[in-house]
């Protein structure tokens, strides 16, 4: 029988932070047979591909007011949780040059997860090659691999003023795009 540690991340996210590195400090302390309960104030539905790739399965639940609970659960009882990666914070070196944006999204004052929500919707509309511009109040942890998932390239890093986290996104990567 699994037993669960309790994570919850809402006062984090209520105060505008980014709750990643506490979810994935916790996930690396499990130990054989132990779970991960998380509270949040939205369904983490990036988390669920992040985690499944580690190993872990999970069962969702809409709390009142809008909150979230998710029970992950290793996959394998038996076996400790694997150990966190850290989640890539540049993407893989793309010496093409790329096209200038079509779209820009400034989403600096949007709450998690809009910001996120905004970007893969828009990704969504555009055609392969074509280059997405967003603007961030923090580095996008839960976008990136979602972003992977789907195929996308993806370039970013903080501006010079140290708060802003600019990301350029290519649909499709580099593939069927003109350098």
């Amino acid at each position: 029988m699994t037993t669960f540690v309790d994570v919850d991340v809402r006062p984090t996210l209520r105060a505008g932070g980014e709750p990643f590195g506490e979810i994935m400090q916790a996930i690396g302390t499990l130990k054989p047979g132990e779970g991960l309960r998380l509270l949040a104030t939205f369904k983490p539905t990036p988390l669920f591909h992040v985690l499944g790739s580690k190993g872990f399965s999970y069962v969702a639940k809409e709390l009142d007011g809008g909150d979230w609970e998710v029970l992950f659960s290793p996959s394998a009882p038996e076996q400790a949780a694997p150990a966190p990666q850290e989640t890539p914070t540049t993407a893989t070196p793309d010496q093409s040059n790329w096209p200038e944006p079509v779209q820009h999204l400034d989403n600096r004052d949007l709450d998690p997860p809009e910001p996120m929500v905004r970007i893969l919707a828009a990704t969504e509309s555009m055609n392969n090659g074509e280059v997405l511009s967003a603007l961030l109040c923090r580095e996008p942890l839960f976008l990136l691999p979602e972003l992977a998932k789907r195929g996308h390239g993806w370039r970013g890093g903080f501006e010079t003023d140290g708060k802003t986290y600019k990301i350029l996104v290519r649909i499709g990567g580099a593939q069927g795009a003109a350098a």
